[in-house]
């Protein structure tokens, strides 16, 4: 056994490691809330993680961002360095880019990005393994936290968007969300790694509770 990984299997157990290990996750968006994400599936670990971004990183990312001190970088090659044995695909994340991906290999996909049709897209193909990330900005309470359906979320404004999102597709399935309940503190594109940093550590969490009822 890696030695890295000691603690992780003694607190799972050699069954439940043995299937964390093996899992492969998809994760799309590695900012502020997918970095955090990546890093502790990476640290628990899951070696088979694809991410996918298209973004460079810019001077103001590093208040949140794992990786962020290599301004100008793509989030991708950026990452690869850090975790070797992921694999990176580098590309906007649209509606486009979600009809065309093939998700049929991957037990798990986290959803970390911003955009409302894609997150609709994402949703409606691969609701059964999805985690998805809601607003995390503008806040700096981690206790506000909290992980339920889609159905059940409250006090998000990007929440209600999706739902209505949703509604108007006609799409009336079920999936995870993890959002926040806290007010908004700021209009603007204010952030607090506190928050960012544990909504990807929440679905960390969240996604490896799914892989061990898998």
């Amino acid at each position: 056994m890696d030695l890295r990984f000691s603690r992780c299997q003694t607190l799972f157990g050699e069954d439940d490691f043995s299937k964390i290990q093996s899992a492969k996750i998809l994760l799309l968006g590695v900012g502020g809330v997918g970095s955090f994400a990546l890093d502790c599936l990476y640290r628990s670990g899951v070696s088979d993680i694809t991410i996918v971004d298209y973004d460079r990183y810019d001077v103001t990312n590093q208040n949140r961002q794992i990786g962020s001190d290599r301004v100008g970088e793509l989030k991708t090659e950026v990452l690869a360095k850090l975790y070797p044995t992921i694999k990176t695909i580098n590309a906007k994340i649209d509606e486009e880019w979600v009809r065309a991906f093939d998700f049929d290999s991957f037990d798990i996909v986290i959803d970390c990005i911003d955009s409302t049709k894609a997150k609709i897209a994402i949703a409606s193909k691969v609701y059964k393994k999805l985690i998805m990330s809601l607003g995390s900005a503008k806040r700096f309470d981690t206790t506000s936290i909290k992980v339920d359906s889609i159905w059940r979320t409250s006090g998000d404004a990007f929440a209600r968007k999706i739902r209505y999102e949703l509604k108007k597709a006609r799409f009336d399935r079920n999936f995870i969300t993890v959002f926040s309940t806290e007010d908004a503190k700021c209009k603007d594109k204010g952030s607090c790694v506190a928050v960012t940093g544990a909504f990807g550590l929440t679905i960390c969490s969240e996604a490896i509770k799914k892989i061990l009822k898998s």
